[in-house]
């Protein structure tokens, strides 16, 4: 499967874009998460066109150096400052060093501390969501993945096993619905061989 999905995302001009621009930013740790890269998989799988439902890229990366909200918004508007107009409105640059700072506040659930951007992805709320992906300098795309691809080419919707069910599950559900009413839900993880 992630022969298929490396297929899947270097058939897409704007995520193949969005990754050669994010190498270029040097963050440390990083990855495009999440939508940009689930929503291009169910748009393959399905014949849509591969910028279809995708709202923004998630860009990740890790540095707790310094976890002043002014150190990550230079960040932010570096990186605005590199993606073309067309892409820059669309990208949502986030240190996951910081995440713990301001996620109960945003989501209203308790969030432990992070060491790595692939731990935030393994805390994502759904496990077709957990994944994400970094153009490497020899153009190979790495792929975390925690839970798999199953799901995620499944178009199937489970909570992720390892916290508890998102306040925000049934808007997730919907939302990822209205868009692919092809996806299913299953509330309990399948078991895994």
């Amino acid at each position: 499967m992630d022969d298929r999905l490396g297929e899947i995302i270097r058939a897409s001009p704007t995520l193949m874009r969005v990754l050669v621009i994010a190498r270029e930013l040097g963050f440390p740790d990083w990855r495009v998460v999440s939508g940009s890269i689930y929503q291009s998989v169910w748009n393959a799988l399905t014949g849509r066109d591969p910028d279809y439902g995708i709202r923004d890229y998630d860009l990740f990366y890790f540095d707790g150096r310094d976890l002043s909200w002014d150190a990550e918004d230079l960040e932010i508007r570096g990186a605005a400052a590199l993606f073309p107009a067309d892409l820059s409105a669309k990208i949502e640059v986030r240190n996951q060093a910081r995440v713990h700072l301001w996620f109960a506040d945003h989501f209203g659930e308790a969030y432990a501390p992070l060491s790595s951007t692939d731990e935030a992805i393994a805390r994502f709320v759904a496990t077709a969501n957990a994944v994400g992906v970094r153009l490497e300098p020899d153009g190979r795309l790495d792929i975390a993945a925690p839970f798999g691809l199953e799901d995620l080419f499944a178009m199937r919707l489970t909570p992720n096993p390892g916290r508890p069910l998102a306040k925000g599950w049934t808007q997730v559900i919907a939302s990822n619905q209205a868009r692919w009413p092809e996806v299913t839900v299953e509330m309990a993880p399948p078991a895994r061989p």
